[in-house]
């Protein structure tokens, strides 16, 4: 662990000295203690480091820019702090409105809504959160602006995500994206596809896709915005469905200061109307107060509320909420 970190910071360290161009950094902190505790417990209480991005970009000439994150987080494996590389990528802006992006790439999936949340830190947008995609990939993208407002985007990639490898069956996953803004508006429409890896017996695997509609809108000093994501053939089974819907609104209370409030839904259904999914299912409620801090550092507190889904006809679960500060700090 302590290698790769050392790597990391001379590798960062070297780039600032050997090239002129834009170093960044970007960490996730917060101290969270848990509401729910029954009477005589004690409810558990930390700090954490969340995450902590490095990275540099560069820019070539006017059409060639490069990019290097990387993203010192925890892994599968138990390492509170792995270094992996996030982001290499080599942009080409080839026209004024095609940008081509190759290499280990920023994915398309969520990063219109990631946007509009704006509040990563705090918690990641549904889809991110919930593992239906990756953020980075080994891949390539395209963006191409029609005009009057409306760009379309598509990418292919291998599919495991930045942290794996590529598997030996070489599938490829793909999807087509769609944005329209007119002024402060904002609508984008996305198809993903994950292709199967295991084709017998043939009626139980079958290609993934997932269905995004997601909206933002600015009215000054409030903001608001929501998606409904559907995954079909989940894992590749068919007739398994997610369905994710996440709801958001901000207001603005003063130039650094601003109330916000989240809400999502996860729910899952097979062939038969069976909830498959139901150890995952729930529902989040997010509300606190934010206020930026200075340049490059924002504050927040909250209180994340999270309720487990349940059968039918079953008695409500109770929810589990946690009490958070959280802290993000980027130059």
């Amino acid at each position: 662990m302590k290698k790769n970190i050392l790597i990391v910071l001379l590798i960062f360290s070297t780039s600032l000295v050997m090239a002129q161009g834009q170093p960044h950094a970007k960490v996730f902190a917060n101290f969270n203690y848990d509401l729910s505790a029954e009477e005589m417990e004690d409810g558990y209480k930390e700090f954490e480091l969340k995450r902590a991005y490095l990275g540099y970009g560069y820019n070539i000439n006017e059409d060639f820019s490069a990019k290097v994150t990387f993203d010192v987080g925890s892994n599968d494996a138990g390492s509170s702090y792995t270094a992996f590389l996030k982001i290499a990528a080599l942009t080409w802006k080839a026209s004024e409105n095609l940008t081509i992006n190759f290499g280990q790439v920023g994915t398309k999936n969520f990063k219109f809504m990631e946007k509009a949340w704006g509040k990563r830190y705090i918690y990641k947008s549904l889809q991110d959160q919930n593992k239906w995609a990756s953020s980075a990939d080994l891949g390539a993208t395209m963006d191409y602006k029609i005009g009057s407002g409306l760009s379309i985007d598509a990418q292919i990639l291998n599919g495991e995500g930045y942290k794996n490898t590529q598997s030996e069956n070489g599938l490829f996953r793909g999807s087509f994206g769609l944005t329209y803004k007119m002024g402060d508006m904002g609508i984008r429409i996305v198809r993903d596809m994950n292709p199967r890896s295991v084709y017998y017996p043939e009626n139980t695997y079958d290609v993934q896709y997932i269905t995004t509609i997601a909206m933002s809108y600015d009215m000054g000093s409030i903001n608001v915005g929501g998606e409904y994501n559907m995954q079909e053939n989940a894992g590749n089974i068919i007739d398994n469905t997610k369905t994710g819907i996440s709801l958001y609104g901000n207001m603005r209370l003063m130039d650094d200061i601003s109330l916000f409030g989240r809400y999502d839904d996860l729910s899952s259904e097979d062939a038969d109307g069976s909830q498959w999914n139901l150890d995952k299912d729930g529902s989040l409620i997010i509300f606190g107060i934010e206020r930026k801090m200075a340049k490059g550092v924002t504050a927040s507190i909250n209180v994340q509320s999270w309720t487990d889904a349940t059968l039918e006809g079953s008695e409500e679960a109770e929810a589990q909420n946690t009490l958070y500060l959280n802290l993000e700090y980027k130059f």
